[in-house]
């Protein structure tokens, strides 16, 4: 099953919010093969990431053979180390190996979790983010028994506001709802632990991303004198760096974006590194196609974020009823692709 050809797209997507990195949001990457099959990933990074799929990785790989998907993604790897190994280059290379891993499951005629595993949940529940203290205080959980609070301080908040606002939507809610906070790197050490200590009692099922994904000091810290588990992993890239957090500690959840931190190649090894280390991995944005999949056939406690609803350019994607998700029927990642956006 030979390449014909890679590309790489940015499709427009009216309506969708405005990205934190700019310009550098989402593409979609389609391979097709000599027998007529199509693949389809979905990678960060960019028009930038798009001239390193246009000019290093698609020249190299077409004409190579697409069943060799976990010895294209090393050679992807090696090529594209002039573009650094975090960042850009490695999102361009998962958007690629997706498209790999789609091939493989549509050759195969299988939805991509029976390629993934042998036992392979067809329903996992999902929790909800993005909402305001406010609408789930007054709308309630729809249907969710997870959902995610942020815990960033936004304007003249202070840490007692933070703390306030958590405390309302558990007294609101009760305690049978799981709760969890993300930071969204915003704060530093000392502000993390005043926010956690504030919040001793609440049941808080992780602190994810307080601090910048790099500040591995700060974390060692929190680590040590944080009484709630530390999420992050979302602004990592590849499995060798995942394993430097699972070894050292420094999460107790790990968070990997598989359309960032090298497709599913990567994401395979890191629940490895996972069951290897007892260190648990909640993907980021994980109710997507793109990590579902695996979500269903290797996660032994699967719970699934709800995703970019924005992203309306991805056809067929499973929708959360009620805190649960299921997989499609199709093979593949089981999705059709509007690479022009216009829906």
């Amino acid at each position: 099953m030979k390449i014909e050809d890679i590309r790489a797209f940015q499709p427009a997507t009216p309506g969708s919010p405005k990205d934190w990195r700019t310009s550098l949001g989402q593409m979609l990457v389609t391979i097709d093969t000599e027998d007529g099959l199509t693949g389809y990933g979905v990678g960060g990074g960019g028009q930038a990431a798009m001239h390193v799929i246009e000019t290093v990785v698609g020249p190299a790989l077409t004409g190579q053979d697409a069943t060799d998907v976990e010895g294209l993604w090393d050679a992807m790897y090696s090529m594209t180390l002039a573009y650094g190994r975090k960042g850009l280059a490695i999102m361009a290379i998962s958007g690629v190996d997706l498209a790999l891993w789609d091939l493989r499951a549509k050759r195969a005629n299988l939805p991509l979790a029976h390629v993934l595993g042998d036992h392979v949940r067809g329903t996992v529940p999902a929790y909800r983010t993005g909402r305001s203290p406010e609408a789930w205080i007054n709308e309630g959980t729809e249907g969710f028994a997870a959902l995610k609070l942020s815990l960033a301080m936004s304007g003249n908040e202070s840490v007692g506001d933070v703390v306030k606002r958590v405390r309302r939507v558990r007294e609101a809610l009760g305690p049978d709802v799981q709760l969890m906070g993300d930071a969204f790197m915003s704060l530093d050490v000392e502000t993390t632990l005043r926010i956690a200590d504030g919040l001793c009692g609440v049941d808080l099922g992780w602190f994810e991303e307080p601090l910048p994904a790099d500040d591995l000091t700060g974390y060692a810290r929190l680590r040590d004198e944080c009484p709630i588990p530390i999420a992050g992993g979302e602004h990592e890239y590849t499995a060798k760096a995942f394993e430097t957090l699972m070894a050292d500690r420094l999460h107790s959840i790990v968070q990997p974006d598989v359309c960032w931190c090298g497709g599913l190649t990567e994401l395979v090894k890191i629940y490895r590194l996972g069951k290897q280390y007892g260190t648990r991995v909640c993907p980021h944005r994980g109710s997507e196609v793109w990590s579902l999949h695996a979500i269903c056939a290797l996660d032994p406690d699967p719970l699934a974020e709800s995703g970019r609803e924005w992203m309306t350019w991805v056809k067929d994607q499973p929708k959360i009823v009620d805190g649960e998700i299921s997989l499609g029927p199709g093979v593949g990642f089981g999705v059709r692709v509007d690479s022009d956006g216009d829906v």
